[in-house]
């Protein structure tokens, strides 16, 4: 081998983010020290993003098996679900947090473009995609600046490539300020049995790369992506990944079509490390090598160095392994298609990476101690119950005294940046290309696609609130999942599985990773109670800022993606108030609780106290009577109570047909609590006043509590007797609160 670069030192490792053990670790594997070539590819291969080293002992804890599943996580680039009928769904959620932080749009849209490849890449169409975003005080400029730009590139992406995005969620919260969250999920459909696998398997068999020519977008952005962020953070930025929307859509009908030709063996999406995670990962999966002539790669820059172009992250590129004597087959398509396609080198039985530059080896790896469970450093860090627990524990709800003017109380509530309308976010991205959406005629409280040639829909939802989960790891996140599939069972569906973005600040923090830590715990044991295995997803640690020297990580953030199915488009159950003199009843019952509300940090300023009331068993019995009176279409609306209480659940409820509602609360609780307090495992229903004595019929041996709040009514709102005005006035204030603070 020539080695024509300098010496390499400990120091140059640690400023690729490796340690000394690590370095060490790789000259033994190698049997000599590393040129920088193949020291940057052990960086990028063994940071946390793509080696999930501080992470993978405890993912390897949650369920992973179901009737349902066709492969178990970390299988393939997705999870994939069989729904029935010959069709399976893949899906799966993502982050890309750094870039967005740094460079909103650009970090937002190829998160956008890589998620769905991720889907493609497995033979499926995508036909949803949701979001999960995270943003700081809503009032900084610095704020506004970011959530614009993350929104036009989710906007512009989505709406060009031409796949609708149909739901998601947006908080706000001021440790969010500097380091944003930006989850990005995609689910496809594809005919069970032609799926296409991320495998290097036949020696002899050819190498394409097919799509974008490869510049230095986005070096080393998988070891920018495992460390923390500053304020000197753009400095360090690698140039971020530009998106191509309309060049990913030629990708997704080439690819597609390349695979019907039966002349591909196997395909992997370049996302993080590019080029070196793509060769590494398919030849390790099928236990070959490949030998990679980097001269040959396209690309759109002169003069790059065989470590940029292994290590670059320019979207819209695929690997593909194709069959040897059918390469005229793929040339072919990618040609119909005008895209590159390229091939680059061979399958081999080595076991090795070998990569070329004309005749020279500039790197010659094993591929198995690069990835995942194949030699990549396995670690369990340091935990410490964190201090502001102490905080939380300490609390008492009877401190806090009960507002005299409630009515003024829910006003400021409804405006809420984390409960108003989210109107002028999503009205932004297009929900309706492909026409597969079903909330147009009423919202849901998940979002629902049909699956086209069928009578089934997918149910999709992302969920987390993560002041439960920061007030406690365990149970915070129980209720992250058990919301998704309350959300899901509200709309007519049965949970089947999830999928999840793991958002926490720095592993080597013993609280941060005692926060990762139990949040694993409670979402196996949750995931368990519902059956909805975990199909894979995403792990993102560093989640936090350096700011004036004090290190602030963000609320431990980890996102749930599930995805539920409804079997039958007629058992769409919505949200909204069908008429006036429906009777009101909640399901599930209230208790004297106002812990981690919504009320409780906007108008007591107390930012420390329990999570909200949680027992997953009556959570469970709660979901299974809904999805009963669902069924038997007793119900004609079903929304969960979540962010804001009872009062906003009503007023989503009543706003959508311009319908009002009279109650009476619960007289056995403190008034705040009854309106505003977040106790878990409660939905409201509405139901027509004929079939009032077949819904207790159905519900009085269930063990379910419901409770009968009141009428709906033709616009006015009359809660205990007091005048709270008009639907019309507080739909304006909901509609148009987050607008009014941005201008």
């Amino acid at each position: 081998m020539q080695l024509t670069e300098p010496a390499i030192t400990i120091e140059t490792a640690k400023n690729l983010g490796l340690n000394e053990e690590e370095f060490e670790k790789i000259a033994t594997i190698l049997g000599r020290q590393p040129n920088f070539t193949e020291l940057s590819i052990f960086s990028v291969m063994w940071s946390e993003h793509c080696s999930y080293k501080n992470s993978i002992l405890q993912l390897k804890t949650l369920p992973k098996k179901g009737a349902k599943l066709l492969v178990e996580a970390g299988e393939e680039n997705a999870g994939l679900i069989d729904i029935g009928g010959g069709l399976a769904c893949a899906f799966k959620i993502e982050s890309h947090n750094h870039p967005s932080a740094l460079e909103p749009y650009q970090g937002a849209a190829t998160g956008v473009g890589g998620i769905h490849r991720d889907i493609f890449t497995m033979g499926a169409r995508p036909i949803a995609a949701l979001n999960s975003l995270r943003f700081g005080n809503i009032d900084s400029k610095h704020t506004q600046h970011l959530m614009k730009g993350v929104v036009s590139g989710i906007g512009d992406y989505g709406n060009c490539f031409g796949v609708p995005t149909v739901g998601g969620e947006v908080y706000f919260n001021d440790c969010y300020n500097q380091n944003i969250l930006v989850n990005a999920m995609s689910a496809g459909i594809v005919k069970v049995g032609e799926t296409m696998s991320a495998v290097a398997d036949g020696p002899g068999n050819p190498v394409f790369i097919v799509g974008s020519a490869t510049g230095k977008d986005g070096i080393h952005g998988a070891t920018f992506a495992s460390a923390d962020l500053s304020e000197d953070s753009a400095e360090d930025l690698p140039a971020v990944q530009v998106g191509d929307p309309f060049q990913e859509k030629l990708l997704l009908e080439a690819s597609l079509e390349a695979i019907q030709t039966g002349a591909v063996v196997g395909m992997q999406d370049m996302g993080a490390a590019g080029i070196t995670c793509s060769t590494s990962e398919m030849s390790a999966k099928s236990k070959t090598g490949m030998r990679i002539q980097l001269d040959k790669v396209p690309t759109r820059q002169a003069n790059m160095k065989p470590f940029e172009i292994l290590l670059s992250e320019s979207q819209e590129r695929m690997l593909i392994v194709g069959k040897k004597g059918q390469e005229a087959l793929l040339y072919q398509v990618f040609d119909k298609w005008d895209l590159e396609c390229e091939l680059i080198g061979e399958v081999t039985d080595t076991g090795r990476l070998q990569f070329f530059e004309g005749a020279e080896l500039v790197a010659d790896v094993p591929a198995e101690p690069l990835v995942l469970g194949g030699g990549a450093p396995v670690y369990v860090r340091e935990t410490a119950r964190p201090k502001y627990m102490d905080q939380i524990e300490a609390f008492n709800s009877a401190n806090i005294s009960i507002p005299t003017d409630l009515l003024e109380v829910a006003k400021k509530l409804i405006t809420s940046p984390n409960i108003a309308s989210k109107k002028m976010i999503y009205e932004q991205y297009d929900s309706m290309v492909r026409v597969n959406s079903m909330g147009t005629n009423s919202p849901s409280d998940a979002a629902l696609v049909r699956v086209k040639g069928t009578n089934k829909a997918l149910a999709l939802t992302t969920d987390c609130n993560s002041a439960y989960v920061y007030a406690d790891p365990f149970k915070g996140t129980m209720i992250a999942v058990a919301e998704a599939a309350r959300n899901i069972v509200c709309s007519g569906g049965i949970p089947t599985a999830i999928t999840n973005c793991l958002n926490f600040g720095n592993p080597y923090n013993p609280e941060a990773y005692y926060q990762f830590t139990e949040a694993i715990k409670g979402m196996g044991a949750a995931c368990r109670k519902f059956e909805t295995p975990v199909t894979g997803g995403n792990v993102s640690f560093y989640n936090q800022s350096t700011i004036d020297g004090q290190t602030v990580p963000v609320y431990p953030t980890p996102t749930i993606g599930m995805l539920g199915l409804l079997e039958n488009v007629s058992n769409q159950m919505t949200l909204d108030f069908k008429a006036a003199g429906h009777v009101i009843y909640q399901i599930g019952k209230s208790k004297e609780d106002i812990n981690s509300s919504e009320y409780l940090r906007l108008i007591h300023d107390e930012h420390h106290s329990p999570c909200p009331y949680f027992d997953i068993e009556e959570e469970f019995a709660m979901q299974q009577i809904a999805t009963q009176l669902i069924a038997k279409k007793i119900v004609k609306s079903a929304h969960d109570i979540s962010e804001g209480g009872l009062f906003t659940c009503l007023i989503e409820s009543a706003m959508f047909n311009n319908l009002g509602f009279e109650i009476q609360t619960d007289s056995s609780i403190r008034k705040d609590a009854s309106l505003f307090g977040e106790c878990q495992s409660r939905i409201v229903t509405s139901i027509a006043a004929e079939n009032e004595q077949e819904f207790l019929k159905f519900v009085e041996n269930s063990g379910v509590p419901v409770f009968k709040l009141g009428v709906v009514t033709e616009g006015s709102i009359q809660i205990d007797q007091e005048n709270f005005g008009n639907i019309q006035d507080w739909k304006e204030m909901y509609d148009t609160a987050i607008e009014k603070r941005i201008q």
